[in-house]
Order: structure tokens, then sequence, then C-alpha cells
């Protein structure tokens, strides 16, 4: 089954993981390692983005952040579309880097912002990276080591997360290393990255005892939480789209306008299955935009394009890169038709 558009809100907490594409190495340097972070950093000056817990792994990256005055989308298509170009540069290969889109999880604060923040900050010692707890708070790459102060981030929410563990900052790092030791053994956690509507149900405990009442539950793939929290992030995220569907509709024909003027093509021949290569890239841009701006279902723009819904679902990543390419952004080309 599809994913849906993703939900987000100023404020709104994210498990984000980032994948190489089949499983390749999107770190092979120290160098890539810091010009990932640097991009990081700027982008959390740029659109508000809190980055609360984080770690990179060579084919594989996760990040905890809450959404600032900029959407997750923007604050990501930032990063991994600037940071897949220079990586390209400069290990002279060309094609993607990542494995589709990111993913991302809506996450309910309470209980899994510290589960969560473990977790990320675990990766890089249950991968085998560094050997043990003491290796992880001298390894550069994950938010542990700036939390117990070893690594300075600037960037990095450490007060947020301390605060939770006591008052006094001595108090809180000791009992957030004690927390650290408590998880160390528990090995992957799917439950807090993957496994469908079961991840918006605690688990497969919590889904058995389910089937065998009459409770009223809901459950969505995008969310972590309790069945409340998934009803009510889903009303919230549907109240906030910001272009209603009849107007999307009728803002569509001109986001084709001006992507075939973009690209230097007719507006007809995007509509009419022409397999021209700079065709099929304005159709591409089209239907991303369609589906990430003005919120319109992929079924939708894939009839309207003439094409079918895995040919909108999987290029809505290469898009940007196309824009990228042409010095554009997607707000550049839906500027003022909101």
């Amino acid at each position: 089954m599809p994913r849906g558009p993703r939900l987000d809100m100023p404020g709104a907490l994210h498990h984000v993981m980032i994948r190489g594409l089949d499983r390749q190495l999107i770190f092979r340097t120290e160098a890539d390692r810091a010009d990932f972070i640097d991009r990081l950093t700027d982008v959390h000056k740029e659109t508000g983005l809190t980055i609360l817990a984080w770690a990179l792994l060579p084919n594989h990256a996760h990040l905890l952040v809450r959404t600032g005055q900029r959407s997750l989308s923007t604050a990501m298509r930032s990063l991994l579309t600037g940071y897949a170009g220079a990586f390209n540069r400069r290990h002279r290969r060309v094609g993607h880097l990542f494995q589709n889109r990111y993913k991302s999880i809506l996450v309910e604060e309470e209980p899994y912002l510290l589960e969560l923040v473990r977790y990320i900050h675990l990766n890089p010692l249950r991968v085998g990276l560094v050997k043990d707890l003491s290796g992880l708070k001298r390894y550069p790459w994950s938010g542990h080591s700036a939390l117990v102060g070893k690594v300075p981030r600037p960037w990095q929410e450490r007060a947020d997360i301390l605060g939770r563990f006591g008052s006094g900052q001595g108090l809180a790092k000791r009992r957030y290393l004690e927390f650290m030791v408590a998880g160390a053994t528990q090995g992957r956690r799917p439950e807090l990255q993957g496994g469908g509507l079961v991840r918006s149900l605690g688990g497969w405990k919590r889904v058995a005892v389910l089937r065998r009442g009459r409770e009223a539950w809901a459950a969505d793939e995008r969310v972590l939480g309790e069945s409340h929290f998934v009803i009510q992030m889903q009303r919230e995220a549907t109240a906030a789209v910001p272009v209603p569907r009849t107007k999307a509709l009728t803002v569509f024909p001109k986001i084709l306008v001006r992507c075939a003027r973009a690209f230097g093509v007719a507006h007809a021949e995007i509509v009419s299955g022409s397999r021209r290569r700079v065709v099929a890239h304005a159709r591409m841009v089209a239907g991303a935009l369609a589906v990430q701006e003005i919120g319109l279902p992929i079924r939708e723009v894939a009839r309207r394009l003439g094409v079918s819904p895995t040919v909108v679902r999987e290029n809505l990543w290469r898009a940007h890169e196309l824009l990228a390419g042409r010095g554009l952004t997607p707000e550049n080309l839906v500027r003022g038709l909101r």
C-alpha cells in the first residue's frame, strides 16, 4: 500500500530515516560526514528545524527533529539535494544517492521521545562502529557525544533532552548515561522505525489485545503514537492543508504552464505522452509539485498527466534534483499560485 502524504505542522516531532540506494554508502569519508553536518547546521538556521538526536552510519542516517517555521519537506529537500550533488562531485559519480524519498514518522512525544533519543544514539554501538559506551562518548558522528559534552554542537538541542533527566547539568548527564546503559542491550527495535499500522498501536501485543476485544482504535503508518494521538494528528494535518482541493485543481494547469516554460517545452507536450527526455523531466516536476506543494492525490495527478500512479510516486524525489540542476526550487514555481 502506498504511503500517504507526510503529516507535518510547526513543532511536530519526527523520526527521519535516510538510506542509500541499494544499501550503498552515503558516507565514505570524514569529509562526507563533515559536509552533511555543515549542511544540517545551515538547514537548522534557515528553517528553524530543531535537532534533538542524530546518528550517521555508513549507509544510512537517523534524525529526531522538530519542524520549525518551514516544513520538514522543505528542510530535508535543502539538506539532501545539496548533499547528494556535493557527494557525487567529490566521488566522481552520477545518479541517485538515496533510496526513494526519506522516511519520516510523526512521533507522539510521550512516551517515545526519550526512547528514540536512546535508540538513535545507540546506533553506532549497535552496528559495531564503536566497541562500548565509552567509545560512543567520543564518536563525533552522533548526537550522544554532544549531549555528554565531548563534542561541541551548538546547533543541537541539549537543554530539552537533558532537562528531562534533572535540573542540574551534572545530575542530568549522570541520569542520561544511566538511561543509555539500561538500553545498550535492547538491540534493533522495529517498532520505532517501521512496521506499518503496528507502529501506531505500540507493537504486536497491543494488536492482539485489540483483536480480542471491541475497542475502537485508529492506526496510521506515518505515526508513532496511541490511537488518540493518531486521530488528533490526522485531523490537525487535514485542517492545515494549505490549498483546498477545488483550488488545487485550478492551480494545477498553471503549474503545468510554469513547468513547460522552465524546461523550454510546449505546455501541451507535458500531457501528450511525449517521451522526449526534457518533456519527461518537465512532467516529473509538474507531478511532484502538484502532490507535494498543493496537495493533489497521486492518482489524480497521474490521471491528468496520462501516466501511472507508480510513475508519479517514484519520481517525487528526482523532481527536486531536476529543479536544482536548473537553479530552481519548488517555491519558485508555485509562488503566488496558492
